[in-house]
């Protein structure tokens, strides 16, 4: 494995220079779907036209397309003109795009594989990629273990010490602990651990690395971060879109598997680990996994958790069919599209507090958000009347859409009575700083072609997070389909019978 890229007219110390790839290439199989089109081909043109990729830069699609170099080059302009975050930039484009190149094949054809050694071969050569390439599979899953063998059988994944291969894969890591840990025993069959990168974009969002900015550079928040002060927390990913054309995928999948077990655990994780040593792969991964071998699912499953399917009913003033309706779903599917859980986490720090967490889809908005939920003030010198618009104090993390910090606390109405009521302070992203957040994508693809690792899970974090959920899974496959609840509403009943019953209730929507 070779050292990470150091550029000699950049100081490592100097924070306000960007971090810049070296020479290297990435190759894309799966370029036809939205994740290439939506994600990965406007986030690299993003980096390219930020100055943050070397000058050769080259791009290899693969698909199962009778297409030339030319055609490739027209999908990924059309994609980035339609989804890249900075201006089109002509001068930008054709560097960048005289780097693009294409192989048709299927992922079991050895002769398109020799093809794409030769193509990658010829980049070294033409482009001086220094034979420093990352294997991108936006692909389903199923097809991770045949292209990483094709990669092993044609050289394509050795190094030779002095140069990097990497591959990088995209969630689901697996759909349960057993698949898991046989995806991993494929995948690092082929590649070194540390080469193997697993993208949970969660991770390369501003406000998600925030929270380690919030809780541990600044003194007036860590004091009270504890269960001394905190009665709850509530992490949220709520969506106000169906499963559209996911249907294929989403089946069977569900949301816990699609987003609970990796994204809200990661946050989860972000939100009660302790301080790390070091702001680096190794201590910030040590704090996460101790973190997640502490949390704890309710004695009873049942009572603890909620789950629901969305049915028909009005979206953004418009009417939309529920999931059973949606095309390729079967009108007898168990999958659920609301996932609620409530987590304990065994620490000194966290003993005592829940963690409530809820994924949804065809909810009221779109928000995803991390609330810290305060104890109420054991002694209040006011009458019942003055403060009874007045609830718990909160800190409210606000991943998305706009992003941000919220603290809600009790105010003073003015005038001649004493009225105490919730008033909150607001921080916002974009009135703050003058420069726009970069895509989760594009912080997290520089970080693959640096080797950069500490916002991307490693296997042991995968297992535990399938250790939490596998239980959940196991007890709904066993029980009665899910409660249902209208699109554009809040959730099932029984998302709210799960908070009564611990005498809370859910942020509103």
């Amino acid at each position: 494995m070779s050292t990470p890229y150091v550029n000699p007219l950049r100081d490592p110390e100097d924070r306000r220079l960007p971090r810049i790839a070296g020479p290297c290439g990435m190759v894309l199989f799966g370029v036809t779907g939205d994740l290439s089109r939506k994600k990965v081909m406007p986030a690299i043109y993003d980096l390219a036209n930020r100055g943050l990729l070397p000058p050769g830069f080259s791009l290899v699609g693969f698909a199962r397309r009778d297409w030339a170099d030319e055609d490739f080059a027209n999908i990924v302009h059309d994609s980035v003109k339609q989804h890249a975050r900075t201006e089109f930039r002509e001068e930008t484009w054709r560097q960048l795009a005289e780097g693009f190149r294409f192989v048709p094949g299927e992922f079991d054809d050895d002769v398109a594989f020799e093809n794409l050694c030769r193509t990658v071969e010829e980049l070294d050569r033409v482009r001086g990629t220094d034979g420093n390439h990352a294997f991108y599979l936006a692909i389903p899953p199923a097809f991770f273990g045949t292209v990483a063998q094709q990669l092993r059988e044609h050289g394509l994944a050795q190094s030779d010490g002095k140069t990097w291969r990497r591959v990088v894969i995209e969630k689901p890591f697996g759909h349960d602990l057993a698949s898991a840990r046989e995806l991993n025993a494929t995948l690092e069959g082929v590649f070194a651990p540390n080469a193997v990168f697993r993208i949970d974009h969660y991770l390369g969002k501003e406000t998600v690395q925030n929270i380690l900015a919030l809780r541990f550079a600044n003194e007036m928040y860590e004091p009270i971060w504890n269960r001394g002060y905190v009665d709850h927390v509530q992490i949220t990913m709520a969506e106000d879109i169906g499963i559209g054309s996911r249907a294929g995928y989403y089946d069977g999948i569900g949301a816990a598997r699609d987003v609970i077990q990796n994204h809200l655990l990661q946050l989860l994780a972000l939100t009660a680990m302790e301080e790390p040593v070091a702001f680096d792969a190794d201590s910030l991964r040590q704090e996460k996994v101790k973190v997640r071998s502490a949390v704890r699912l309710p004695a009873d499953i049942g009572e603890g958790t909620a789950r629901g399917q969305y049915t028909a009913g009005w979206q953004g003033g418009r009417q939309v069919r529920g999931f059973l309706e949606e095309e390729g779903i079967p009108p007898d599917s168990r999958t659920e599209t609301y996932a609620a859980l409530r987590l304990s986490v065994d620490t000194r720090r966290w003993a005592g507090v829940p963690f409530y967490l809820r994924a949804a889809k065809r909810l009221p908005r779109r928000m995803t958000e991390i609330a810290l939920i305060f104890q109420r003030a054991p002694h209040l010198p006011f009458s019942a009347t003055d403060t009874e618009e007045l609830g718990q104090n909160a800190l409210v993390i606000r991943i998305q859409p706009d992003e941000g910090i919220t603290v809600r606390f009790g105010s003073k109405v003015p005038g001649t009575a004493m009225e105490v009521r919730d008033v909150n302070m607001d921080f916002a992203y974009g009135e703050s700083f003058t420069e726009s957040s970069p895509e989760a994508y594009e912080r997290l693809l520089l970080d693959v072609l640096i080797g950069d690792p500490p916002l991307f899970p490693r296997q042991e974090e995968v297992e535990l997070g399938w250790r939490i959920l596998d239980p959940v899974e196991d007890y709904w496959a066993s029980h009665d389909k899910p409660d249902s609840y209208p699109a554009g509403t809040a959730g099932p009943p029984s998302t709210d019978a799960l908070m009564a019953r611990d005498g809370r209730a859910w942020r509103r929507l």
